[in-house]
């Protein structure tokens, strides 16, 4: 089953739970070769921090269903 990915580099998002991060640019994706296998997402959130988070809307633990939005400036 092919992936549904959520996100894409350079995309702008914000967490709804976590407003202290601040907003976030994608600067990964990663998606693994293996059936199976995770797609991951990295972000770089003004705190400084960056997060990874999984990437698949197929997956339960994607990060939309985690409170990750995209940001509307």
């Amino acid at each position: 089953m092919p992936k549904r990915l959520f996100l894409r580099v350079g995309d702008l998002v914000y967490h709804r739970d976590c407003r202290a991060w601040g907003v976030g640019r994608v600067v990964e994706v990663r998606t693994s070769t293996l059936e199976g296998g995770p797609s991951l997402v990295r972000i770089r959130f003004q705190d400084g921090q960056e997060r990874t988070f999984f990437n698949d809307l197929s997956e339960p633990n994607c990060c939309y269903y985690r409170g990750i939005r995209f940001y509307r400036g």
